[in-house]
């Protein structure tokens, strides 16, 4: 497994992240999560692959991804041989600082462990003032409990706002950006990516083979997932037909390279300058699938030929505003 470095740090992870979302008690969040034993099951496979970065959140499934993850990681390695990425804001306070100083201990306790490797905020806060949140993140980062901070979805120039008020303070910046990126959702390269570049973040999207539709031909298929996640129904159903063409391009490529759709999908992340897609996997076969992708690289010719199809899509991730209280599925088909 090719290892990268996050943003400005030392902190080394492998080139795949396992995203724990795919984690839980089921029906806590989502109906397809696997339970403890199975988590067990496939954080051993990803560790016996050479993956050593995981990336959960305080929200996932009332808080039993990140129990599940912890348990698994205690059970098959040791704390310095793992990256662990856990996010807030999805909480009561949101990015106050009373409420980052009240998640940190909670996801700290949840994981089993007294740091995390790298601790996110899931999304922009309209109502906290950006210097609150950014120098109570920077104290966690100075008191040990975390070794350095990341950004997820928002807009670019809250982005930049943000690492500025950390720069003009001497506080920790974000090192790394987990974005909403992928072959069918690509707007952020227009601002963000830009952004992130500039600031030396690196990338560790999400939804990298847009909930299973890079994976396959058409677009619905039968499994439990596609059948019951409202989520990835809200963030794709709305745009499937300027988006089959693309699906259609990724299969052609596939083809010629005798290769897998998935493995297509995530070959065009590392040559866009992505550092580790997030993977959320509930099959064995298929992280064993995602870290096959290393072997692939995409010619030129290949890369201009999967994006030449793309068209401007609604912005889905970045919120405009702070969603009702509760709240922790976003851009749910209702």
């Amino acid at each position: 497994m090719q290892q990268t470095q996050l943003g400005n740090t030392d902190i080394e992870v492998s080139k795949l992240c396992v995203g724990a979302m795919s984690f839980g008690q089921p029906g806590t969040m989502h109906d397809w999560t696997l339970n403890a034993d199975e988590t067990t099951k496939m954080v051993k496979t990803a560790l016996d692959l050479g993956i050593n970065f995981f990336d959960t959140a305080n929200a996932y499934s009332k808080g039993t991804s990140e129990t599940y993850l912890g348990q698994a990681l205690r059970q098959n390695v040791s704390r310095d041989k793992v990256v662990i990425a856990s996010k807030v804001y999805f909480n009561p306070g949101r990015l106050s600082r009373k409420a980052i100083e009240h998640e940190i201990d909670g996801s700290l306790k949840r994981l089993g462990t007294d740091y995390l490797d790298l601790y996110i905020i899931h999304r922009f806060d309209y109502d906290t003032p950006i210097e609150e949140t950014m120098g109570a993140l920077n104290d966690l980062v100075v008191s040990g409990k975390v070794r350095a901070i990341g950004a997820s979805a928002m807009y670019a120039k809250q982005f930049n706002a943000m690492q500025q008020t950390a720069k003009e303070h001497d506080w920790a910046t974000f090192q790394t950006m987990e974005n909403h990126y992928n072959l069918l959702y690509r707007e952020d390269e227009q601002t963000l990516i830009p952004a992130c570049k500039q600031w030396g973040a690196s990338l560790m999207p999400y939804s990298p083979l847009a909930a299973g539709h890079l994976s396959h031909t058409g677009w619905q298929t039968n499994t439990l997932r596609s059948r019951t996640d409202k989520v990835s129904k809200g963030k794709y159903d709305n745009v499937e037909n300027i988006d089959l063409p693309i699906i259609d391009q990724v299969n052609t490529i596939a083809q010629k390279h005798d290769t897998t759709m998935s493995q297509v999908a995530l070959a065009w992340l590392w040559a866009k300058g992505v550092a580790a897609p997030i993977v959320g996997a509930t099959k064995t076969e298929h992280l064993r699938a995602a870290a096959a992708a290393q072997q692939l690289t995409l010619t030129p010719a290949d890369i201009q030929a999967l994006e030449a199809p793309y068209q401007p899509h609604p912005i889905v991730g970045a919120l405009d505003q702070n969603p009702p209280a509760g709240t922790v599925l976003i851009d749910e088909k209702k």
